[in-house]
């Protein structure tokens, strides 16, 4: 969307001051369906008829007192006391004995209304203010408070009809005419309201915030010229601002008006060649016309432009690649600009960013990790750039990396689950066991109510506390990780081999390994672990099954582990020959037992 760089005072002062008068009618949400209605805010001046008050121009204030009006006066003021400090429950009960005393009190009945709609009584306040409307009628804030409620309940025509009598006060009161508009425009009156906004307009001259609606109407009507004329018409109010030029092209190229559109975009480069978004609009423009070469030029002017901060630029280049498609030139072309943006600003987190995205987007991991590695140097306080510097150790393979960058990133986010869990891994991978089971169990306390992740953070737990030979804060962990997983793969397979070497609970193993090799039967591993289950139980027959299973689904990439575990069950079941032919692979595939040379040098099992 167009943002305005330059605005004259004065203008951007009367823009907030309709503004103001357009949210006073729910004109604001009118664009999206909705109704949002206030009280008054600028109040016309009063008839000579009316006396108004110092508080809000809609109370009498009699010129001579009897004591009975002395006293009346003091009641009211009190009840209305009550308003002001918001509490409009006590000043219903107030004024309900001040009515009863003297039902035609028009300031009364005028407040008990305004005291009803703050309680959220609206329906309520109606037969209030309609009363005090027609008690005096010469008051505008009465005749507005009646309308403003006719509105709320969609009674569009009596509301309209209240405006019309409040405008023909004259110049006094035609600022009115921007929320009779609205009224119209919620009453499905497009053309009644845009002949209200001339008659504004005609009487108080061009306003920006009426133009843009006068726009949309013609929009909405498909009178896309007309549309264009609004435009003009502001073009030519500040013939030295570049803005409207920009904002116009912006109309005209959504309403496919292209070759207007750089001309206008040429005519404010004239007034402003420093302008980023009439130079973004134009490598736009040019980009789907196919001139690669055009656009590129024209988002290079912005790159490379001395007064604009660093952090501006990678932000219109992100920009223009989220619009460019996936264009391999286009991403290319972006990449160098991203490369020169960097040098240009080394000390900008944005632009390393910047770089870094363009760089993983183009799978260059190495380099893009180090461009995300510097922006957080730079600035360590976006948490998604440090996530995304993990990620890519993660797919680099650099455990020891990921160490380092948790510990950094957690120097600033100590409460992310996430970077304990990252680190917590690591630290297993490396077998350091005991800052796995700290950061791990710090991450399970703050992911406490992410299952998937809760299962993950206990399996790997039990990995840690196995590694420590805890084997009963292992198995808890692991017990835990099922609860939440029953089929996590990972939790089968560990939580099943370890009770297999510690030869434990090998009911349990079996019935878990078995679930693997049912759902994997082609993942090697799995069929591994299970043949290692039913070795141990001494069921040779149907572990030689499983493991030539597992060589069968890969024979090249068969680790030596699997190897030597074949060796061992051809053994026990008698053929020799063949198991230290196994165990001899199983050495030059490496992975293996601290007894495979033994096994191999005696010919015998050592278990």
């Amino acid at each position: 969307m167009y943002t305005r760089t330059t605005q004259d005072t004065k203008r951007k002062a009367a823009a907030i001051a309709w503004q103001r008068r357009l949210v006073a009618v729910g004109l604001a949400c009118l664009v999206a369906g909705g109704h949002a209605w206030a009280q008054p805010r600028t109040q016309p001046t009063a008839p000579a008829s009316s006396t108004l008050p110092a508080d809000n121009g809609a109370i009498a204030q009699p010129t001579s007192k009897s004591d009975k009006a002395v006293a009346e006066e003091t009641e009211f003021t009190d009840a209305y006391r009550y308003i002001l400090v918001d509490e409009p429950t006590k000043a219903i009960t107030a004024l309900e004995k001040l009515i009863q005393k003297n039902p035609d009190n028009a300031a009364a009945q005028y407040a008990m209304a305004t005291a009803l709609i703050k309680a959220g009584k609206t329906s309520e306040a109606l037969p209030f203010a309609q009363k005090a409307y027609r008690l005096n009628a010469g008051n505008s804030y009465y005749l507005l408070q009646v309308a403003e409620l006719y509105v709320k309940q969609k009674r569009y025509a009596e509301a309209e009809e209240l405006y019309e009598t409040l405008l023909q006060k004259g110049q006094e009161t035609i600022e009115y005419g921007v929320e009779l508009a609205a009224i119209y425009l919620f009453d499905d009156k497009p053309d009644k309201a845009l002949a209200t906004y001339d008659r504004v307009e005609k009487a108080m001259g061009l306003n920006e915030e009426i133009t843009r609606q006068k726009q949309r109407i013609y929009l909405k009507q498909n009178k896309v010229d007309k549309a264009i004329e609004e435009a003009e018409k502001l073009i030519a109010s500040e013939p030295a601002d570049p803005d409207f030029l920009v904002e116009g092209a912006e109309l005209l190229v959504a309403n496919e008006r292209v070759p207007m559109a750089i001309t206008w975009l040429e005519r404010a480069l004239k007034l402003n060649p420093d302008s980023p978004q009439a130079h973004m609009m134009l490598a736009d423009i040019y980009r789907k016309q196919g001139n690669m070469d055009k656009s590129g030029e024209e988002l290079q002017k912005v790159l490379s432009n001395p007064n604009l901060e660093a952090g501006l630029k990678a932000r219109i280049l992100s920009s223009y690649m989220g619009i460019a498609g996936d264009s391999p030139v286009v991403k290319q072309d972006a990449l160098k600009m991203a490369e020169n943006l960097a040098k240009q600003s080394p000390n900008d987190a944005k632009a390393q960013v910047m770089l870094a995205d363009l760089l993983t987007q183009q799978n260059r991991k190495a380099e893009a990790r180090d461009a995300y590695v510097r922006a957080a140097r730079l600035d360590p306080s976006v948490y998604e750039v440090w996530g995304a510097i993990i990620e890519l150790d993660s797919d680099l393979g650099q455990v020891d990396s990921i160490l380092v960058h948790t510990e950094k990133a957690l120097e600033v986010f100590p409460a992310q689950g996430r970077l304990w869990y990252a680190n917590g891994s690591a630290h297993l991978y490396r077998r350091h066991y005991q800052q796995a089971v700290d950061a791990l169990d710090e991450s399970r306390k703050l992911l406490f109510s992410n299952t998937q992740m809760l299962a993950d953070i206990n399996g790997q737990l039990g990995d840690a506390y196995n590694g420590l030979r805890d084997h009963a804060r292992s198995d808890e962990a692991y017990e835990a990780a099922l609860k939440t997983d029953p089929l996590n793969d990972r939790v089968l397979n560990n939580y099943s081999y370890f009770l297999s070497l510690r030869k434990e609970n090998l009911a349990k193993a079996k019935a878990m390994s078995s679930k693997l090799a049912e759902r994997h039967p082609k993942n090697a591993t799995y069929l591994d672990t299970h043949a290692w289950v039913l070795y141990t139980l001494k069921e040779y027959a149907e572990a030689r099954k499983f493991l030539e299973q597992a060589i069968a689904a890969d024979p090249a990439n068969i680790s030596g582990t699997i190897r030597e575990h074949y060796g061992d069950v051809l053994f026990q079941l008698g053929e020799k020959t063949k198991a230290i032919d196994q165990w001899r692979l199983a050495k030059q595939k490496g992975e293996t037992s601290d007894r495979l040379d033994q096994k191999i040098a005696g010919g015998k099992l050592y278990e």
